[in-house]
């Protein structure tokens, strides 16, 4: 059933490239308007075209496809995704804390407990 319903949405998506590349865009007549027809910018467009039913129909059959779609992978789901992903294991967990090594902040010595530097001897 989901093979059939991709096929169907894929060959229904091409299509409908095709059924859109293919109608007269709203825009061509704008040019056309300011010759002299100036119906065709703010008339009515008439009844409505061939390709215009044949898009609405290949829309409403991409939408049920996908919804279909959508709906056959939300409830096909078995699993998580990380269920395959592998526990670590008692020996690896042993092993990181050991593996780290723990750096020692320097101390800081304060003035009272630094030892006062000697004065160097003259040499006779």
């Amino acid at each position: 059933m989901t093979t059939i319903l991709t096929v169907v949405h894929i060959a229904v998506c091409f299509f409908m490239v095709i059924i859109v590349l293919l109608q007269h865009g709203k825009g061509a007549d704008v040019g056309a308007s300011f010759g002299g027809s100036s119906q065709s910018l703010f008339g009515t467009e008439g009844p409505v075209s061939l390709l215009n039913k044949i898009t609405t129909m290949g829309a409403v059959i991409f939408m049920v496809t996908s919804v279909s779609l959508a709906y056959i992978s939300s409830t096909s789901s078995t699993g998580s995704v990380m269920s395959t992903v592998q526990q670590p294991s008692a020996v690896e967990e042993q092993a990181a804390p050991a593996a780290e090594k723990v750096i020692p902040m320097p101390a800081t010595v304060t003035e009272e407990a630094a030892p006062a530097p000697e004065a160097p001897q003259a040499q006779e």
